[in-house]
């Protein structure tokens, strides 16, 4: 979220002590507001929301910043942020008194979107055909503050970061440009006043210099916001009116309540509160630790995946209070990897105010608490697919591929993470299976949970390589993620099951049917020497039913998608020579073994093998080394048999 929250300045204008500039938005920025005019959002009072919560993490930030830096001169008294309204001027001004932004800031802030990702937020959005899209996609850029200018025909902030002298002061009517310039005497913090746009004073619904329509605004999405929220408002006792600010929000931290007291609407608003995410959580887990050490935990698992979630610069991790003291947002330290996706609050009872980051990553108490929260949410995944199994299919559909990072660097729930784990598979081209459900069904012989890698469902099931297992009514696992061609070559099993990759390794799905290669060995022996630059051995295949043959790898070896995916990163690997399999019941095989021991035209057999390496290679989605020469072959061959 842009940090433009923090105030307590007033509306008047304050004395200059530089030329006011004139500065354009950056063209990113520029496309922004004028979707922002029109209205992209399903619900314009989510514009005061997206304030306050700029307001609050101004507050948290400054004071955060005054246990860190003693030296600051900082007025901390009476942290709160105020609402005020002019019905005559029709303005609304939301103000705090928190860190503030120094100049540079505000550029780059306002001025500029200065966030990766933002151009891929924009083609998104010019993407999304409803207004509910267009919503989630802003929460998951995070750029709410422009989300004024769909209220406001004209935006001024004033500014002043703590510990400064003087302050900022930014304009704009959301068009092209906006002004900047120093000023004198600024209150500590940041003070945003919108003039309202008139057609919102004839409908009342959208009156937002109404005294019911922010207390009703406030209630229902800032409630639980930890610092005052003052809303200014007019008393008449004994026909003298005077103005009063009073407290509007309950200002009680949810994590602090049990569970019973707070109604799931509550629970709904501080989650996008946290995340910047527009869509409602899937799954709320409470924690609530006593003993050696205390803490309480509010965790979140979102019901969309963020657009950044496999992006090496994403923040990431749980916000992390002390006694209720805001430490940090992102703290790497609670969450792994793997489960960066989880949003939420942390509060510890025993740690010090002036933990660091690298302090957290030694910490004790903070690897145990690590520890219980992932088992935790892990358990509360596991409990959803029995109890909640439509919650469950949409967890693991958005982040099932981040999970099974869990499979290389979580070894202690290794396990458990298996549990949850759901493949499609050739048993039913609809729903997914658990491992628990594949090996109920296996058959008593069956030694391993079969498998194969591929980019996509539809490759993998023309495979060649599966055409034995069909045939014998075997259940393949079908794993399409690149994760998958990782975690299962690390060796791993499932209640003692190994997996087994249908194209790799020697597969004997007939252990009752008689050897008989010997005919064929001639054969085999000259196509390894004659194809020794694309494959290590040539053999006879028992996976194999219509196909003439297929390229397999031997049990240790990288597949061809991990090469590719090494070589994407920058490392270096040696190319793998694989091995091609031949089905000795194929007519195009027959006849080269047949031809071969007649001492037929050892041109016309290398074009055979050539073609056949080329076919076995397409067969399984690859790409030939020389696809001109192989369509060269293949014509010559095609015209002298006509």
């Amino acid at each position: 979220m842009l940090d433009v929250g923090a105030a307590g300045a007033n509306s008047e204008r304050i004395p200059v002590n530089t030329p006011v500039e004139t500065l354009e938005f950056q063209a990113e920025a520029r496309q922004l507001l004028q979707l922002m005019v029109h209205s992209i959002y399903s619900n314009k009072d989510t514009f005061l929301r997206e304030l306050i919560s700029n307001a609050s993490d101004a507050l948290d930030k400054l004071r955060l910043e005054t246990y860190r830096d003693k030296d600051l001169v900082a007025d901390t008294s009476d942290l709160r942020i105020e609402l005020v309204t002019d019905r005559v001027e029709r303005t609304l001004t939301i103000r705090d008194n928190g860190i503030g932004m120094s100049r540079d800031e505000v550029v780059g802030l306002i001025g500029t979107i200065a966030k990766s990702g933002t151009a891929e937020f924009l083609r998104k959005l010019k993407e999304s055909k409803d207004n509910a899209a267009s919503q989630d996609l802003i929460g998951q850029f995070g750029v709410g503050f422009y989300s004024s200018f769909m209220v406001a025909d004209h935006v001024t902030l004033v500014t002043r970061k703590a510990g400064e002298d003087t302050g900022t002061r930014w304009e704009s009517a959301g068009e092209g440009t906006y002004t900047i310039e120093t000023v004198d005497d600024a209150p500590q913090g940041t003070s945003v006043t919108l003039k309202l746009k008139p057609e919102d004073a004839e409908d009342h619904l959208y009156d937002y210099t109404a005294e019911w329509k922010l207390r009703e605004i406030i209630t229902r999405y800032s409630d639980f916001i930890t610092w005052p929220v003052r809303l200014e408002v007019e008393r008449t006792v004994e026909d003298k009116t005077t103005t009063e600010f009073e407290t509007v929000n309950s200002g009680k931290a949810l994590w602090a309540r049990s569970k019973d007291e707070v109604p799931a609407e509550e629970y709904t608003e501080f989650y996008k509160h946290i995340s910047r995410d527009w869509n409602d959580p899937l799954e709320t887990v409470h924690v609530r630790a006593e003993g050696t050490f205390e803490y309480q935990a509010l965790l979140f698992l979102p019901a969309k995946a963020p657009y950044d979630l496999f992006m090496r610069e994403r923040k990431r991790g749980v916000q992390l209070y002390v006694k209720r003291v805001f430490i940090m947002d992102d703290c790497e330290a609670l969450m792994p990897e793997y489960l960066r996706f989880v949003k939420g609050v942390v509060d510890a009872q025993d740690l010090s105010l002036n933990v660091s980051r690298e302090i957290l990553q030694q910490d004790r108490q903070i690897q145990l608490m690590r520890r219980r929260l992932v088992k935790r949410v892990l358990s509360t995944v596991k409990t959803m697919m029995t109890d909640a199994p439509e919650k469950y299919s949409t967890f693991w559909t958005e982040f099932g591929p981040a999970v099974k990072e869990g499979l290389l660097s979580d070894t202690e729930n290794r396990e458990t993470i298996l549990d949850i784990a759901s493949f499609p598979s050739t048993h039913d081209a609809s729903t997914p299976t658990t491992l628990a459900d594949y090996v109920e069904r296996m058959p008593d012989d069956q030694e391993h949970i079969y498998y194969m890698t591929g980019a996509s469902r539809s490759i993998v099931e023309s495979s060649p390589h599966l055409e034995a297992f069909r045939a014998k009514g075997l259940e393949v696992l079908i794993l399409t993620d690149g994760i998958d061609e990782m975690w299962v070559d690390a060796g791993e099993e499932y209640r003692g099951k190994k997996f087994q990759s249908v194209a790799k390794g020697e597969v004997d799905l007939d252990k009752d049917k008689p050897e008989d290669s010997g005919e064929f060995e001639p054969l085999l022996t000259w196509l390894t020497e004659n194809l020794t630059d694309s494959v290590k051995q040539v053999r006879l295949s028992s996976r194999l039913t219509t196909s003439p043959a297929c390229l397999v790898g031997e049990a240790g070896d990288l597949t061809p998608t991990l090469e590719k995916m090494y070589r994407a990163m920058g490392q270096p690997v040696p190319p793998v020579k694989r091995v091609l399999e031949l089905n000795p019941e194929h007519a195009l095989v027959t006849g080269m073994r047949t031809a071969f021991t007649a001492g037929g035209h050892e041109t016309e057999l290398g074009e055979t093998a050539e073609l056949l390496y080329g076919m076995a290679l397409l067969a399984e989605g690859g790409e030939l080394p020389d696809p001109a020469q192989f369509t060269k072959v293949l014509a010559d061959r095609l015209a002298r048999s006509l």
